[in-house]
């Protein structure tokens, strides 16, 4: 038997002149990095030059899920929930909480990279891993004695890597300037490229990668972009073209065909770290988000991870704990009818209670984000019923977990060892419900922290490294179900919706679907691993594209998504914040936009874009629809060449 590896992309993986290569990236990518700096034909005169930027690309697709090594309350793709239907921001405490995105987000403010969001990271970062994925599409000719055959695999990832960030882009702001090569001159006249265009040629570089791309069976390493990823990625490219029939043949290959299947069953390492404070029921939800299990071999269902260990200088914390769960431990804000806080203390603490050790159970979180009301309720009722089985949802497994569930931990308190309660006499007993009492899925976001077990008096347990999930076959039968949808088939969508459903263990399975329905299954089934906004986005465009009405009777139209679309009627229908004058936070209430379905062109990209001139888009200072964008890819890349002097 063929023994599997893992591939971590390290730093130390990364050579010399690799590393000065890229000293000259910033968060503008107009600015060109000073040729003086490197010689590229040497860099990549060898294939560990090409392996040291692939490796820097697979690091770099980390980030966005876990942030940098310096920074533990913010996360990126919590960005991506709080601008969708299923979560706010929570940060009670910042004075620049981004509540009122309507009126915050604009070309010159709003755009983060900090703890109040990363919008401008996702501008600058994908930007910078298009770099990445540019310098292998630009200098592979250089590196001598290389096959065909590896050669076109070096491509197909790089495609891969380009082609996914290119999505992200597209869906997120819209129509964007098109960078395909690492630029020899500074170029200061960019024209905008317009999302179909793009759309196009990503497309078309994504169905020749899964013919280059080697399949997982056929590869030592797990963490390498296979071929599987590469056709998940073709899949949500077809959707987004409008090619329904397309997605769903390459849905069929990776369902039936490509050695994946969804995981029934209990599987590999028990992982259940606080068995009398928070004793697990062992149940497959459970094995299957124990980042121990995520990139086994006995893993049938993951299509795509990204390994992420303790101990290599390229580690990535994932502070999931952090920054998605309840801020407990906010003495001022949660107390016990006694007036006594929750405490987390360490072990070596004369307070400290094994059995009541919420800190040890549930990590200590600060809820940078908050989930809405209808991501911890109205979402799991199905058919009209609150799916009680359902094992993203059960409290009973420990799987899903509630506030009530904790309990009074210090041994003063009158009301010690008795379950939370929210209200006593008629009392509010929570005074800040935004941050300190919500409901979360505790099987997703508990990670073990390796510094909280190692130190007996740690009181802060907030995560750490860990294998993530980027593609799992989960989705794959949700991204059919969506193409089905969109075809008519809705017998088959909704068969394919049961699926994921069944492997849940729900007991109410759907008679019929909507695109509602699909969209609900994709929150329930891919919490913090898909990117929220994006997809609703990219659902949002081909729905328009189908004609095809949402749940509430509504048709769209492509070209006016700014003015109206399914991502902002879910938003207006579903999130219980946004729009609904109910809660201020720091004199700031919960607003949002239309067109903050896109998020604005930074204005630095577009002032510094001396000679040219880049589209705004609508809604924002700036919008001006004579200003001419590239239609045709093959122009644009043309173009890369002129400097515009």
């Amino acid at each position: 038997m063929k023994k599997i590896k893992f591939y971590i992309s390290t730093l130390s993986a990364i050579s010399i002149a690799s590393a000065v290569l890229y000293s000259g990236c910033t968060t503008d990518f107009l600015k060109p990095d000073p040729l003086s700096f490197y010689e590229p034909e040497t860099t990549f005169s060898t294939r560990s030059g090409l392996d040291a930027t692939l490796a820097l690309a697979d690091r770099h697709l980390r980030t966005y899920w876990g942030g940098t090594t310096t920074r533990d309350a913010w996360v990126p793709i919590s960005t991506e929930y709080m601008l969708s239907d299923i979560a706010v921001s929570g940060k009670t405490d910042a004075g620049n909480i981004f509540a009122d995105v309507a009126t915050r987000l604009t070309p010159t403010d709003g755009a983060y990279d900090n703890n109040v969001n990363s919008i401008g990271f996702f501008w600058g970062q994908t930007y910078a891993g298009i770099k990445h994925a540019n310098a292998i599409t630009s200098f592979i000719d250089n590196v001598p004695d290389l096959d065909e055959t590896t050669k076109q695999e070096y491509l197909g990832r790089a495609y891969f890597h380009r082609s996914f960030r290119y999505l992200a882009l597209c869906f997120q702001y819209n129509d964007v300037p098109l960078v395909t090569k690492i630029l020899r001159f500074p170029k200061r006249n960019f024209k905008t490229t317009s999302r179909e265009a793009i759309l196009e040629m990503i497309t078309a570089d994504m169905e020749k990668a899964i013919e280059w791309v080697p399949d997982q069976s056929q590869m030592d390493l797990v963490g390498l972009v296979n071929k599987g990823a590469c056709r998940q990625l073709l899949i949500k490219c077809y959707l987004a073209t409008g090619q329904w029939d397309k997605a769903i043949e390459q849905a069929n290959i990776l369902i039936d065909q490509s050695g994946y299947a969804l995981m029934t069953d209990n599987f590999g390492t028990f992982d259940n770290p606080s068995p009398i404070s928070w004793p697990v029921t062992r149940n497959v939800i459970w094995d299957l988000h124990r980042p121990v299990n995520k990139a086994i071999a006995a893993n049938t269902e993951a299509i795509f991870v990204m390994p992420n260990r303790e101990a290599t200088d390229a580690t990535i914390q994932y502070k999931s704990m952090r920054n998605w769960g309840p801020m407990w431990n906010q003495g001022t804000a949660l107390k016990s009818p006694d007036g006594k806080s929750l405490l987390a203390v360490g072990k070596t603490d004369p307070k400290y209670r094994a059995e009541y050790d919420i800190n040890g159970a549930v990590g200590r979180g600060i809820s940078t984000i908050r989930p809405t009301h209808f991501a911890q309720h109205g979402l799991w009722y199905v058919n009209g019923v609150d799916d009680e089985t359902d094992l993203r949802h059960n409290s009973e497994t420990g799987n899903w977990a509630r506030m009530e569930m904790l309990k009074y931990n210090d041994p003063t308190d009158a009301y010690f060892g008795e379950n939370l309660r929210l209200e006593h006499n008629g009392t509010l007993l929570c005074t800040d419900t935004i941050r300190s009492w919500f409901n979360w899925p505790h099987y997703k976001i508990y990670i073990d922290d390796p510094v909280f077990l190692a130190t007996p008096n740690s009181n802060r347990n907030d995560g750490g490294a860990a294998d993530w999930y980027f593609y799992r076959l989960a989705e794959t039968y949700l991204l059919r179900a969506e193409a089905h949808f969109y075809k008519g088939n809705i017998a088959e969508a909704t068969a394919d919706v049961n699926v994921v459903r069944e492997r849940a263990q729900c007991s109410q399975l759907y008679t019929t679907v909507n695109i509602g329905d699909i969209v609900n299954e994709r929150a329930r089934e891919l919490y913090m691993e898909e990117w929220r906004h994006m997809e609703l986005s990219r659902i949002s465009y081909s729905l328009a594209l189908s004609g095809k009405p949402d749940e509430f009777g509504n048709t769209y139209d492509e070209n006016t998504l700014s003015e109206n679309s399914y991502w902002y009627q879910r938003i207006q229908h579903y999130n219980d914040y946004y729009n609904k004058d109910k809660v201020t936070v720091r004199n700031r209430k919960y607003t949002m936009a239309p067109h903050n379905i896109y998020w604005p062109i930074p204005q630095n990209a577009i002032n510094a874009n001396i000679l040219g001139k880049l589209r705004q888009n609508p809604g924002y200072d700036g919008y001006d629809p004579s200003v001419e964008v590239w239609t045709n890819w093959e122009d644009a890349v043309a173009d890369e060449d002129s400097s515009g002097e």
